[in-house]
Formats: structure tokens, sequence, C-alpha cells
């Protein structure tokens, strides 16, 4: 047998590995989802889509685009040159490395921090133009307090890095369920006492994650070396970061230019925006975000030992993988929209007319599922590259093709056109990056067969055809609550799609058997 047959072999059995690792963290996840869900159900129930929740959302997403960018830069940062210093240099030195990202991320966070605060009126007058009187006073007294947890997310990202790193992916995910317990804990003594302390559970939150994370992480063996020495490694990171931290600003704004646009929009917009969003986040994150999340380091590992044969293998069966899941995702999604945001989020305030208004965002935000897919996926390769770059300059531009398709289709399509125009971007982004990486590195394969892609997709149509037929002539009249019947559905869908791909024999489908015999 070749080297390059075992190699192979070696390959598909760490990814049927890496597969049954998802699936473990597929189950917690979803238990935590759910617990994520019935937080944003209590937030609809008690406040709908009322100015209160714009006021919340909009505080917590602006954060988000001054703070997690930069915190998301770092991780990704960190990652590549944790993965060289570990397998190069040794334990210790990584553990340097790791004390000397935190010293930035800490120092920064609390400089970022302090500009927010100083500056809350502005921030709500540049971000929420639409919002005044008692919306705009309610959203500035959110943002004093979310603006404060900046430190403990900066931290805590850098040491859930290192963790993933070394195959640790199931601990953060169960201390998730004690942060949606504190912050559904705090909406319940929100709604018997004052709305205005809705936001203190996600501070109580971020705060509980960092003090349960950092004895985790010295545990599976880190050991904080202090030092306020900038050494090269730490001038690395802070200069491979700054195109992650642009880029990742800039994916925040197309989201921002939604939310901004929706504020010009009847009341309940940006809410609905959000929820509809909310939905795609819990299906990308129970499905293609796990993947991603595990099969990163094993990229960066195989590109600091230059092993570009095990890179490509884990490139081009990921890629296959992603289609598999995200493309019936994305049609199943756009087809029973309306069903599934009326099992969500339909009772209490949360009334037929925002159930109307959710389903119409949330369908037009699925046709990018795979696109959102395949762009996580297509830069997580770049960076591992230690290309930081080049998925900037391409995020800018479909940043620029949001922005005016935004204003183009609101004008027509209002609500449905913001989410449309997001997914539209989302397509251009992911179809630019996998052209400029043919180019620029040839020897990077993603597509081996394209016979196989039509035959996923071709598989995909039939399979939530079948379901949509099912449903709409057997299983509503059988199974009249909405619930069952929709969970009746989707297991229609998947044993018709199984089954199709088992008889074209697409041979990453023996990843499921893999899980399912384990």
């Amino acid at each position: 047998m070749s080297e390059e047959t075992n190699q192979g072999e070696k390959t598909h059995s760490r990814v049927r590995t890496a597969a049954q690792t998802a699936f473990l963290m597929a189950l917690l996840t979803l238990g935590s989802k759910v617990l994520g869900f019935a937080r944003e159900v209590v937030m609809a129930n008690y406040f709908g889509t009322s100015y209160i929740v714009d006021a919340y959302v909009m505080a917590l997403a602006i954060p988000g685009l001054l703070f997690m960018g930069f915190f998301g830069a770092l991780d990704t940062a960190y990652m590549p040159l944790f993965s060289e210093i570990r397998e190069k240099e040794g334990e210790r030195l990584a553990n340097k490395f790791t004390s000397e990202a935190m010293n930035i991320a800490l120092i920064l966070s609390l400089s970022t921090a302090m500009v927010g605060l100083c500056f809350t009126e502005q921030f709500v007058a540049i971000f929420a133009s639409g919002f005044i009187g008692e919306k705009a006073m309610l959203t500035r007294n959110y943002l004093q307090i979310t603006f404060l947890y900046a430190i403990f997310t900066s931290l805590t990202g850098i040491i859930e890095s290192q963790l993933r790193y070394k195959g640790i992916f199931l601990l953060p995910i169960l201390i998730g369920y004690l942060q949606n317990a504190v912050v559904i804990l705090v909406y319940f003594m929100s709604v018997q006492s004052d709305y205005h302390y809705l936001v203190w559970g996600w501070f109580a939150a971020y705060a509980l994650r960092f003090a349960i994370i950092l004895p985790i992480s010295k545990k599976n063996g880190f050991d904080y070396i202090p030092s306020l020495q900038l050494t090269n490694s730490g001038k690395k990171i802070i200069m491979l970061s700054m195109p992650v931290l642009i880029g990742s600003y800039v994916t925040q704004i197309n989201s921002f230019v939604d939310k901004t646009l929706a504020s010009r929009l009847p009341e309940g917009s940006v809410s609905a925006l959000n929820y509809g969003y909310l939905l795609i986040g819990i299906i990308t994150s129970l499905t293609i975000s796990i993947f991603i999340t595990i099969i990163y380091p094993k990229m960066n590992q195989a590109q600091s030992l230059s092993n570009n044969l095990y890179f490509n293998q884990i490139v081009r069966s990921g890629f296959t993988i992603i289609l598999m899941i995200a493309i019936p995702l994305s049609l199943g999604a756009m087809t029973f929209s309306p069903e599934i945001v009326k099992i969500i989020y339909q009772r209490g305030a949360f009334d037929s007319a925002a159930a109307t208004m959710t389903s119409i965002a949330f369908f037009f935000y699925s046709i990018g599922i795979l696109f959102i897919s395949l762009n996580s996926f297509i830069v997580q390769i770049f960076y591992s590259l230690h290309d930081m770059k080049t998925p900037l300059l391409y995020g800018a531009v479909s940043v620029a093709i949001n922005i005016v398709l935004n204003i183009w289709l609101v004008q027509y399509m209002a609500l449905g056109g913001l989410a449309l125009a997001s997914s539209l971007a989302q397509t251009c982004n992911v179809l630019l990056l996998y052209v400029i990486m043919r180019k620029k590195y040839p020897h990077v394969t993603m597509i081996v067969s394209g016979r196989k892609i039509l035959v996923i997709i071709g598989a995909s149509i039939v399979a939530i055809a079948g379901s949509w037929v099912s449903h709409l002539l057997f299983i509503k009249c059988i199974i009249p609550s909405q619930l069952p019947a929709m969970l009746f559905t989707v297991v229609v869908a998947a044993i018709i799609y199984i089954l199709l791909l088992f008889v074209a024999k697409v041979e990453e489908l023996s990843i499921l058997k893999t899980i399912i015999n384990h």
C-alpha cells in the first residue's frame, strides 16, 4: 500500500473522529441552544417586538461591532501562531505566548471599553439613527452595561482557543448552559421588577464564564507567565490580527447596515431581523459551525507541520460535508419558514403580525445559509495559511455590494430586501474568495468531483420536495400539532436524503455511518 494511500486512510479516520466529536458537540449544543431559545422565547413572550427589544438588540449589537471584532481577530490570529510555537518550540514557550496574547487583549479591551462608555450617546445616534425619545434613552442606558463585559470576553476567547487546539471542545459548551440559565433568570427578575435590568444578565454570564474557564485551562497545562515585554511573537499576533480585525468590522458593518435601515422601517423591524437571524444562527451553530470549529485546529496543525497531503484531505472532505449539510438546511428553512417561526416564537406578545415579519426575514436569510457556511470555511483556510489580508479585501467588496443592494432592495421589499441583500452579498463573497484561492494557492483543492456536487443538490431538492408534499397531504392531517408535525417532516426529509446519497454512493456518507455505529 502506497504512502499516499496510508495517509489518505489516516486522514479519513481523523475526519471520522472529528465528525463523531462534532455529533456529540451538536447534541450538547442543542441543549444549550434550547436554553438560548427559551431565553429568546421569554423575551418575545413578555416584550414582543416592542421598543424595549429594539433597544436591547441594538445595545448588544453595538459592543459587538466595537469589541467582538477585535477579540475574534486575536483569537483567529492566535491559533496559527500558537500551533507553530507549540509544535516547533514546546509547551512552555506556547504558554508564554498565550500569556502575552492575554495581556494584549486585556489592555486593549480596557481602552476600548472606556472609549465606548465616554461616547455612548454618539454611538446610539450613529448606529440607531431612527431611535428617538424613550427608545434612544433606553438604548443608551443598556449600552452603559454592555460595554463593560468586553474585559471578560477578551480573555475568555484566548483561553478557549487554546483549549480547542488541545481538543477540548465540550466543556465550554457545558458552561454555556450556566450562562443561558443566568440570563433567563435575570429576564424573569426584570419582568417582575424593572426592564432596565435586562442587560445585566449578559454581564453576569460573561463574568461567570471567565471564572470557570480559567481553572479548566490551568488543569490542561496552561501556566500564566507574567511579563509586560512585547516579544516578536506578540508583535506578530498584532500584525496578523489587524487584517482580521478590519475584516471582522467589515462583517459587522453588514449587520449594522441592516439594523440602521430597519430602524427607519415600521416599529418591530429591527426585532424581526434579529429574531430571523437568530434562527439562522441556531441552524448553523448546531451543524456547520461545530464542524469548522473542530477542523480549524487540524488545518493549522497540518500547515505547521508542512503536511500538504493531510491539509488537502481535510479541505476536500470538509468542503463536501459542508455542502451535504448546508444545502438541504437552506432549502428546508426556506420551504418551512412560516411554520418554523410560528413554532419557535408565536406566543404571548409575539403575535401573528410579528411572526409574519420574522418569517419574511428568516426566509431571505435562509437563502444564504450555504454561502454563510462556505464563507466561514474558506476564510479559515486562508487564516491557516497565515493569509489574513485576502479575506479582508474581498470582505470589504462584499460589504460594498451589501450596502448597494440594501439601499436598492429596501425600497421594493422593505424588511425582506435587507435580508436578501445580506444573502446575496455572502454569495458574492464566497465566489470571489474561491476564485482568488485557486489563483493564489493552486496546491489547495476543495472541489474534487462536480458530479458529487450535482448529486448533493439534486438529492436535497428531492428530499425537501418530498417532505413538503408529505407535510401538506398527510402529516398535517394525521398530526395536527405543529411541533410534532414539523419534527416528523424533518425525519421524512432526512430519510429521503440519506437514501438518495447512499444510492449515489457519496463516500462522505460513510462518516454518518461511523457516527451511528459509535
